[in-house]
């Protein structure tokens, strides 16, 4: 296994260095899937190093409206297809966020390949509203309807286990986290596939939101 050491990263200009580990809290939605390989491979928005690598595993489609961290409050949308090799780890393969202070932290921190984008999250009459945008382009949107009974949820139940290649550096990271989920319900889905996988012809074994919830991103361990 890699070991944590020091290592020497590429300079950036950051708004904000907020270096690992982070403890974040706010609101989510998660999509359970169970990809198939040649879907992943065609539609899953691999780069290079991870194309003929697919080992299964369940895949993951978050959105998260994160109300405190280390560089304020952001949101987030992010695919996860499922593990690869050789570690038979998880990759994030698309995310985005509405802070460039995240975007460039989340390179630095743990090699997360994240791109920065508007979103806007809006509550009304029990349904939300999600859009990310590009311009006048709609990349994502969604509605999203939520049960009423809650009950606990973990990364021990739903666990995130990262390896991500950034800039010729091999991050291995740890997320832990909990909080309160209640069964959840996606609807009038709207995903421009090139700029985000298009899984709306996907089933997914289910849908979760998780409010509030509690989660840790340790420092990464890595590997050159």
């Amino acid at each position: 296994m890699p070991e944590n050491h020091q290592i020497s990263l590429p300079s950036l200009k950051l708004y904000k260095q907020a270096p690992a580990p982070w403890k974040l809290e706010g609101e989510g939605m998660i999509m359970i899937f169970k990809f198939s390989k040649s879907w992943v491979e065609k539609h899953g928005n691999l780069p290079e190093h991870l194309k003929g690598k697919f080992k299964g595993g369940l895949g993951y489609v978050m959105l998260v409206n994160y109300h405190s961290s280390p560089v304020g409050p952001y949101r987030e949308l992010l695919f996860i297809p499922g593990k690869f090799g050789p570690y038979s780890k998880q990759a994030i393969t698309k995310i985005y966020v509405d802070a460039e202070v995240s975007t460039q932290n989340g390179h630095v921190n743990w090699g997360i390949p994240k791109e920065t984008l508007p979103f806007s999250w809006e509550k009304k009459e029990g349904i939300e509203l999600v859009q990310v945008k590009d311009g006048d382009k709609t990349v994502f949107s969604c509605e999203i309807t939520t049960g009423i009974i809650p009950f606990p949820i973990s990364t021990s139940l739903l666990p995130i286990d990262l390896h991500q290649l950034w800039d010729g550096v091999d991050f291995f990271t740890k997320p832990s986290g909990n909080g309160w989920g209640k069964r959840c319900k996606v609807k009038n889905l709207e995903i421009d596939p090139s700029y985000f996988p298009d899984f709306s012809n996907q089933k997914p074994l289910f849908a979760v939101k998780v409010d509030p919830f509690k989660i840790k991103f340790p420092e990464a361990t890595y590997a050159i």
